[in-house]
């Protein structure tokens, strides 16, 4: 879907407005390798400026909940009148700030001029989101990185020798900022491409927006977007867990083995097994029991849908998940899941080969249930001596 909106918007804009990018530049070329040493620094600078500019926002968002003592609703009107002053001051912060951005890159403000304009966005940006006014991130993290980028292209192109083109380091800090605040390097390179159609400068983009990524990741743990996800208490870097799953065995809570595939089965008679069972993963089993693999729904869909209906047999479906035993903790069969990508997977005995059990999602589930065994303890819920894969179950 989101692919769809995408290209009929972007159709549509194009059939409207033409086919010219966001920001028209001028022919740009690295003249010589020293020039990718200039974007290396600006990369480094820009990561620091993007953690900088996370700070500033939620320090002005928790100044402005610290100072407010009024009714909610007025907040945003006595923020405004703040915010005002700010814009008669700096009239360059009203809005998104586009045409401001563009004389930014064309390089027609002093240095001086731009550090100001960097550090109002900053605040201006903050203050608007602190006042609980509507604003998001993304068009002021570029905006800082034009003022940024500029900045250092005037001082470079003066200092420096083969410092290159002033405004093309504007051009590279609006997405190396973007990406030491957001950690998003890929989307940072597209995004530039697309604003500027200019491939040239692919390159010395590169350089710029990873190294403010990584700089960014050893200054701090959060994105700008993380950040306030943890400040209410959602940390998405803690990988969720099942509480006692690491004292449970999986012995404790495996179902019995369900009965197996035979390699030969069509497509259509494996569609029909595993339309009838939970997890719709099945074991794959040849005529003497021993274990090939397993065949999931999915897998048998796609075949279907992909026109492999006259498929002889499953055999081609065959997968082998992530091998769990049955004295491993129940943490361990939850991560073999997730990394199998399927609804079960098979437990295996000591010995590695024979398969005595199942496991599966609810069976994970089960092990949150109160007295359920711990490992070694002789009251297991299911006994682990399971019928092996091809004997029934």
């Amino acid at each position: 879907m989101v692919v769809v909106a995408s290209v009929t918007a972007s159709a549509l804009g194009r059939a409207m407005l033409g086919n010219q990018p966001f920001l028209s530049l001028p022919t740009f070329s690295v003249q010589h390798p020293v020039e990718y040493l200039y974007y290396a620094v600006l990369g480094l600078a820009a990561g620091a400026v993007g953690v900088v500019f996370t700070r500033v926002l939620y320090l002005i968002e928790d100044l402005c909940d610290a100072a407010w003592r009024g009714p909610e609703w007025l907040r945003p009107a006595v923020g405004g009148v703040v915010l005002g002053l700010l814009l008669l001051v700096l009239p360059q912060m009203y809005g998104v700030g586009y045409p401001v951005l563009g004389n930014a890159v064309a390089g027609r403000y002093a240095v001086a001029f731009v550090l100001l304009l960097l550090v109002g966005k900053m605040v201006a940006t903050s203050l608007t989101i602190g006042i609980g006014g509507s604003g998001g991130v993304f068009a002021p993290s570029l905006f800082v990185g034009a003022m940024l980028g500029s900045a250092f292209g005037a001082v470079a192109h003066v200092v420096l020798p083969g410092a290159g083109p002033a405004g093309t380091y504007a051009l590279i800090g609006m997405g190396a900022v973007f990406a030491g605040a957001a950690r998003a390097p890929i989307t940072a390179v597209v995004i530039m491409f697309e604003l500027t159609g200019e491939y040239s400068i692919i390159l010395p983009m590169m350089i710029s927006i990873v190294l403010a990524t990584g700089l960014a990741h050893r200054l701090t743990g959060d994105t700008i977007y993380t950040l306030k996800l943890r400040r209410r208490g959602v940390d998405i870097g803690v990988r969720e867990t099942i509480p006692h799953a690491g004292r449970v065995s999986i012995a404790s809570v495996m179902r019995p083995v369900p009965d197996a595939l035979a390699p030969e089965d069509t497509f259509s008679a494996a569609a029909d097994r595993l339309s009838r069972v939970d997890g719709g993963v099945l074991p794959v089993a040849d005529a003497d029991g021993t274990y090939l693999g397993v065949v999931s729904v999915r897998a048998v869909s796609d075949a279907l849908a992909g026109g492999g209906a006259g498929q002889s047999s499953a055999d081609v479906l065959v997968e082998l998940p992530v091998r769990v035993t049955a004295s491993d903790p129940v943490s361990a069969g939850v991560e073999a899941l997730d990394s199998s990508g399927l609804g079960a997977i098979p437990v295996f005995g000591q010995d590695g080969h024979e398969v005595v059990g199942w496991f599966d999602y609810p069976t994970a589930l089960h092990a949150l249930e109160p007295g359920v065994a711990s490992v070694g303890s002789q009251n297991h819920a299911v006994v682990p001596e399971e019928p092996a894969v091809g004997a029934g179950g």
